[in-house]
């Protein structure tokens, strides 16, 4: 009988340390997914502007849709994700709706009292005015083991104004343009020259 115990209290730590490399490779692979990608050293037409730069306002959301004080919203402007924040004493803001570093939307966060925004799965606060990380980097309990991963970074702000019974906001209408013609090219020089000619 007491070797079927050793025999049994042997397979049993197999197991245990089976399972904890399975935990063990489950984390690690998870941690990888959302590590920052390195970016090449060098630049190629693909990765060029197209066409300039052209900031100019352009509607967001209706004033009807402008949530209460101490809220926020999500609208898109020049094909652009943003967040249109109103601090408790009734400023709006506009910010990019992106939360680094995994891109949750900053519109379902909470507005706090002291000018910011506070990202609602990982708890890292942005200012209203700057975008720039107020206090400490992913605070939760799954920011701390994401957070590690990436170097604290803000979100970006755009100017905004009340006009024509909409809250509009200032962009570059031509990102957008830049990034699909960088896409479209990219998919045409797979298939062939980007000029629509073959190899």
């Amino acid at each position: 009988q007491e070797s079927t115990i050793r025999i049994n209290c042997h397979s049993l730590t197999k197991t245990g340390i089976k399972m904890k490399l399975a935990i063990f490779a489950t984390l690690a692979s998870a941690a990888a997914a959302f590590a920052p990608a390195s970016k090449p050293a060098f630049t190629t037409e693909l990765n060029m502007a197209k066409y300039a730069s052209k900031l100019q306002y352009v509607d967001c959301i209706s004033t009807a849709d402008l949530p209460a004080p101490g809220g926020a919203t999500s609208g898109v402007a020049g094909g652009l994700a943003i967040c249109i924040a109103v601090d408790p004493k009734g400023s709006i803001y506009a910010l990019g709706d992106k939360c680094p570093p995994v891109n949750q939307p900053l519109s379902f966060g909470k507005v706090n009292d002291d000018g910011t925004i506070q990202d609602p799965v990982l708890g890292t606060k942005f200012s209203l005015k700057t975008g720039e990380v107020v206090g400490a980097w992913c605070p939760s309990g799954i920011g701390k083991l994401l957070g590690g991963l990436f170097e604290p970074s803000g979100v970006p702000t755009y100017p905004v104004k009340q006009a024509k019974g909409a809250i509009q906001v200032q962009v570059d209408v031509n990102a957008k343009f830049n990034f699909e013609a960088n896409y479209w090219a990219g998919i045409l020089d797979a298939q062939g020259k980007s000029d629509g000619k073959y190899y």
